[in-house]
């Protein structure tokens, strides 16, 4: 069972914030995990962000695998828990070091180029699906020149070459064959890197111009750019994208363009300095609107603090997991077969697996924004397993606005089976932030999904 104490901490701190949270985007934009080092990539119309992962108890770097998060309105993210690990490569001695990979895809194949630090090398991944199973096609490391080889990045031109980008704190690139799992010519250290270039680098083209942003010299690392007219340089340094903050020592940047929009991810150590002064490595993925000005250039932007707008709503008629959400509160999340959690499992039988949302307690929440009901639903059903019960208030437009239902759930104690509770919900119509509240006593109940019915 979670400490009270220190729950009580995180939600005195939230509600002092609630206004702010519930008002403002959702930064940072996963609540329930730390995440670091975003290397977003667009596919099918779908924003797929995968990300490191710093385990709760970290205090350097404890980083043992890489999370999904997809989106398709840059607000709402779900959760696909983790895609990759470090024990994907047989030749990786170390149990701990899944630092800053980069994911992309090509020709229907979808790689993922992780670091492994401590000179053993970049390798790859790849798979058939951009949710995985990912597996090692070459057995050995990819890249293994130094101890600079963290942080790779992949671009690939119009011509169809695609460049393999990595280090710190120098710049190094080689260019990847077809087959991206092999490479041709000499590795190159880019002696036109930009001075305060610390690492993490990220290469895009954008209107004929190359670009190349960083995080910029440590501590803290803000995001600088750099550009060129060609993939392998000369760099031409521009600026800054966002300054270094006292309140973050690292950054890491991913730049996408998606629905006529573009994007700069990052992180911060917001979610950890609400609970505690003393650093430590547990930081949160960021996102912000990215701008440019006529001449190619990026506008400074703010240390993650403007708006990001949803570019579509949601649609709550359709089945949406619990692991969804804008923001949240106290919640966390866990994937679990069936019979970890001895939860309806029959011996025999396919074990079932599942990822929901878990560490439910009295006062926490999940917040659901643009959630356009159209022209009103009926009821609710929800997917929960029980432990002591408690009950969810469905609220709208904020923590404690319009209460539209109440979804009742029984106290069965530990291990209660999955079930589906359909209940009542009042008239509501158009788009609105829905707001599931929890409330009971202990550990309150597992929440799979959960579905509006007209």
């Amino acid at each position: 069972m979670k400490k009270r104490t220190c729950k009580k901490l995180i939600l005195s701190v939230f509600m002092i914030g609630a206004v702010f949270l519930t008002a403002k985007a959702q930064n940072p934009i996963i609540q329930t995990k730390f995440t670091a080092d975003p290397t977003p990539m667009v596919h099918n119309d779908t924003v797929f962000l995968y990300t490191g992962h710093d385990e709760d108890d970290a205090f350097g770097f404890k980083m043992h695998n890489w999370l999904l998060y997809t989106s398709t309105d840059m607000v709402n993210w779900t959760e696909h828990g983790a895609v990759a690990s470090l024990q994907d490569f047989d030749w990786v001695p170390h149990e701990n070091g899944a630092w800053a990979a980069h994911s992309i895809e090509r020709n229907g194949k979808f790689y993922l180029y992780c670091p492994v630090p401590g000179g053993v090398g970049i390798g790859v991944l790849v798979a058939d699906s951009p949710y995985g199973p990912f597996k090692d096609p070459i057995g050995k490391p990819l890249i293994k020149k130094s101890e600079h080889d963290i942080d790779p990045a992949v671009f690939i031109d119009d011509d169809g070459q695609a460049y393999l980008y990595w280090g710190n704190p120098k710049v190094y690139y080689v260019k990847l064959n077809e087959d991206m799992i092999s490479y041709s010519g000499e590795i190159i250290q880019d002696p036109s890197t930009p001075d305060n270039y610390q690492e993490g680098p990220w290469v895009w083209k954008r209107n004929g111009h190359y670009y190349l942003s960083y995080a910029s010299t440590c501590c803290p690392e803000g995001i600088g750019y750099a550009m060129s007219n060609s993939p392998t340089g000369p760099w031409e340094y521009k600026g800054m994208i966002m300054d270094g903050d006292k309140r973050s020592n690292g950054n890491h940047p991913g730049i996408i363009d998606y629905k006529g929009k573009s994007y700069v991810f990052g992180f911060n150590y917001n979610i950890l300095k609400q609970t505690m002064s003393k650093h430590y490595e547990r930081r949160s993925i960021c996102v912000e609107e990215l701008t440019y000005n006529a001449d190619g250039t990026i506008q400074k932007h703010p240390f993650w603090s403007r708006n990001v707008e949803q570019v579509s709503t949601l649609n709550p008629y359709n089945r949406v997991e619990a692991e969804t959400m804008a923001w949240s509160e106290g919640v966390k999340t866990e994937f679990a077969t069936e019979w970890e959690r001895n939860i309806s499992w029959d011996k025999g039988k396919k074990i079932a697996e599942r990822l929901f949302a878990t560490s439910i307690h009295n006062g926490d929440y999940i917040k659901v924004q643009g959630v356009d009901f159209s022209d009103g639903p009926k009821a609710i059903e929800v997917s929960v397993a029980s432990l002591y019960g408690g009950k969810i208030e469905l609220r709208v437009d904020n923590i404690d606005g319009p209460l539209i239902g109440t979804v009742n759930i029984d106290a069965k104690g530990q291990g209660d089976l999955w079930k589906t509770i359909t209940s009542a919900v009042s008239d509501i119509k158009d788009v609105h932030d829905l707001f599931f509240v929890f409330k009971g006593e202990k550990d309150l109940f597992n929440l799979d999904w959960w579905k509006f019915t007209k």
